[in-house]
């Protein structure tokens, strides 16, 4: 039992450190969310604002005819990292080169251009986000997890080994007190048996 506890608060002293190093990876992508979701809408906003812009000079109808004409050019590489028996999803966008223009030049605005490149990064940004998402939920509920077995340990199978210990050792001290007493109650008796036997009479001569 002694040795069962041992192992258990051990596991409980693994499970704390891993919970402290899950907390500094939830953290950590907590700040990198903050920062992607803020460039993202940022980058977003100017998108917007050029592709209005574009359709001002250009009218909708062109605009529409432009956007059929441009290629798909990303590829997305998703790929796993084991934190700590963690698996974090991670994504990145490879951007192939064009092949020849995207769209003719004729009829077009440079504020097609800037919404173009500027959608492109806002693509980047959104994948990467996503995956910082799914990776933060990853790590909360891996720490929620986390949580409930270092809870277990703590309050539930440590007390109750702890319990059991103090069980079998009031026990132990209770058969200890009662041989004690049956040593002494033995030795008694065979005091008394000794004192009741006659003395033999001494021969004389």
């Amino acid at each position: 039992m002694v040795l069962r506890r041992l192992v258990a608060e051990r596991g409980g002293d693994l499970l704390r450190e891993k919970l402290d190093a899950l907390m500094i990876e939830f953290f950590q992508f907590a700040r990198e969310i903050s920062a992607l979701r803020q460039r993202t809408q940022d980058i977003l906003a100017q998108t917007y604002r050029r592709f209005a812009e574009a359709e001002m000079l250009m009218g909708f109808e062109r605009l529409t005819e432009a956007s059929l004409t441009v290629q798909d050019r990303f590829d997305v590489e998703a790929s796993t990292r084991n934190v700590i028996g963690v698996s974090i999803p991670h994504a990145s966008v490879k951007v192939r080169p064009l092949e020849g223009y995207p769209y003719s030049m004729l009829g077009t605005s440079s504020k097609l251009d800037e919404a173009v490149g500027l959608m492109s990064e806002a693509v980047k940004n959104m994948v990467e986000l996503s995956a910082a998402e799914a990776a933060i939920r990853r790590l909360a509920e891996a720490i929620a997890a986390t949580k409930r077995r270092v809870n277990s340990l703590e309050y539930i199978v440590i007390p109750r080994i702890e319990n059991t210990i103090r069980y079998i050792e009031m026990s132990l001290q209770e058969r200890e007190r009662e041989d004690f007493f049956r040593l002494k109650r033995i030795k008694k008796r065979l005091e008394q048996e000794e004192a009741m036997q006659p003395v033999a009479p001494l021969l004389t001569a």
